[in-house]
């Protein structure tokens, strides 16, 4: 699926919950049955840097598509990181460094978050597009 069609479908799955804290409440819910980073991967290299909380994503890629596995020490941000991951999971390096994930407003995430929350939120963007573009992206 085209990383626009899967931005749309994850704003039109969490967009059907009307309330905007019970839809962060079903973001973050998700994110607890994600399996945890090993140990090794919370290293210094794979850390988001500008984030309130401790938070590391890892980039792979399988058949020329990236895949990110991401972890943090608040649930919240665990969450966030998750729908970034779902976002992401999938696309080209190319589709990576050219979409920006416009579902934080579309689903009304940027007004329930602190501002300090949302730089943090343009960090991970940014790490995970300085790993696309060193795949060529």
């Amino acid at each position: 699926m085209p990383l626009a069609e899967k931005q749309q479908q994850l704003i039109d799955d969490y967009g059907i919950i009307a309330d905007p804290q019970e839809r962060l409440s079903a973001i973050v819910d998700r994110a607890r049955r994600m399996p945890p980073l090993a140990a090794p991967e919370r290293s210094e290299g794979n850390r988001v840097q500008g984030c309130i909380s401790r938070a590391w994503i890892v980039g792979e890629v399988r058949a020329g598509r990236c895949a990110f596995r991401a972890d943090a020490d608040s649930p919240l941000v665990r969450g966030l990181l998750a729908l970034l991951c779902d976002l992401y999971n999938g696309a080209t390096p190319a589709e990576i460094a050219a979409t920006e994930p416009s579902l934080i407003e579309a689903l009304g995430l940027d007004r329930q978050l602190s501002p300090t929350r949302l730089n943090g939120l343009r960090s991970v963007r940014a790490k995970v597009r300085e790993f696309a573009l060193a795949l060529g992206g």
